[in-house]
């Protein structure tokens, strides 16, 4: 056996003896609430996430955005002369859930697993390249090519203000890791993700009065109902085509007929020529 892939095995060793470390970052990190449309919170958690890649030596850019939360990049080398390269790993600092969630869902350890708002996706894996870096080092491993982290702040609402930035790193690594979440409970690897779309259906109707004379109206609400059953039909969980709807407003009053209706709809899909 070769000393390198006896020091590789050794990294596991090395990692498991710093987990408590490691879940105590986790912990910081998910305390830390960053919903995707609160910018300040969301830099909160960037500048708490760039300050302990400082601490390793890392070079962090902070690329600033007006509306949405701030991006991280950290570039970090820990080998011998020159990189041969760049290896690029994405992930993201925003979560799903509003400021508040973590009263009723704290962060907690229980039976082997971590809980909290954001945990799986993805702080857990904001706590693992830190991890990363300090196995490597503690192993004595010098990865040949350089090594840059990009965390964006957008992720959950389409990347829209990220999006060009992380082709631009893509184009030039000669690999990109994605720290989401491995699928399922036995941690299997994941080598692809979903296309993603969104749609809106709004449907414009006739107000009346609903009690006393319904017939004029034109009830937007129910239209809506209608096209929504019509979509369910286009799931197809075997081709990994996904339609939900999401969103839905209508209506002003409980005795007017809505004039007026909307929802907003999530399709997944696995195939490019399923794209909408």
């Amino acid at each position: 056996m070769s000393e390198t892939r006896e020091t590789m095995l050794a990294l596991p060793r090395v990692l498991k003896g710093r987990e408590r470390e490691i879940v105590g970052l986790l912990g910081q990190f998910v305390r830390c609430e960053s919903p995707s449309y609160q910018k300040a919170a969301v830099d909160h958690l960037g500048r708490i996430v760039a300050g302990e890649w400082r601490r390793r030596g890392a070079k962090v850019r902070i690329l600033r955005q007006k509306t949405r939360g701030n991006h991280v990049r950290a570039e970090i080398w820990i080998g011998r002369g020159r990189p041969g390269g760049q290896i690029l790993i994405i992930g993201h600092l925003d979560t799903v859930y509003p400021t508040g969630t973590l009263v009723g869902m704290p962060f907690r350890v229980s039976g082997g697993r971590a809980w909290g708002p954001g945990t799986f996706d993805m702080k857990a894996g904001l706590a693992i390249a830190l991890a990363a870096i300090d196995g490597l080092r503690a192993a004595a491993l010098r990865p040949r090519k350089r090594l840059v982290f990009f965390w964006n702040s957008d992720e959950e609402i389409g990347s829209e203000t990220s999006r060009r930035e992380i082709e631009r790193e893509a184009r030039r690594s000669d690999a990109v890791l994605v720290l989401e979440p491995a699928l399922g409970r036995d941690g299997r690897l994941k080598t692809a993700r979903k296309g993603v779309g969104t749609a809106e259906i709004v449907v414009t109707g006739r107000s009346s009065h609903a009690g006393a004379d319904p017939g004029a109206g034109v009830n937007a609400v129910h239209e809506l109902a209608l096209q929504i059953a019509r979509l369910t039909k286009m799931n197809n969980p075997r081709r990994g085509i996904t339609v939900q709807s999401t969103v839905v407003e209508g209506g002003t009053v409980s005795n007017v007929v809505p004039a007026h209706a909307r929802a907003e709809i999530d399709i997944r899909y696995s195939h490019l020529a399923d794209a909408p």
